[in-house]
């Protein structure tokens, strides 16, 4: 498949989608069930992106340097630390194990 045919089909989906979306009815939405769904929703797509991020090199699995400054930010983030704490957390200790040959 053409790259340009994919982005097209995606563009047209995501479009699709939001207009969808205008023809839910009210009372839907106002379902406690559906309201810890959409708080829920975007918290889990961060994780796997992070996740995929962190352990893949677009063809396996892989344990380097930024799992350790995952787990290090994963620390700091339990301590309570404001979040440029956390991350720069996680950027020194992955950069300190790159240099360490990691």
């Amino acid at each position: 498949m053409n790259t340009w045919i994919a982005i097209g089909l995606t563009a047209v989906g995501c479009y699709a989608v939001k207009v969808a979306g205008l023809f839910v009815p009210e009372g839907a939405l106002q379902r406690p069930f559906v309201r810890r769904l959409a708080a829920l929703v975007p918290v889990a797509l961060l994780a796997a992106l992070t996740a995929q991020q962190t352990f893949a090199d677009g063809r396996a699995l892989v344990v380097d340097a930024r799992v350790a400054g995952v787990l290090a930010a994963a620390v700091v983030l339990v301590l309570r630390a404001p979040f440029l704490l956390v991350v720069a957390a996680g950027v020194v200790v992955t950069a300190g194990v790159r240099a360490m040959g990691g």
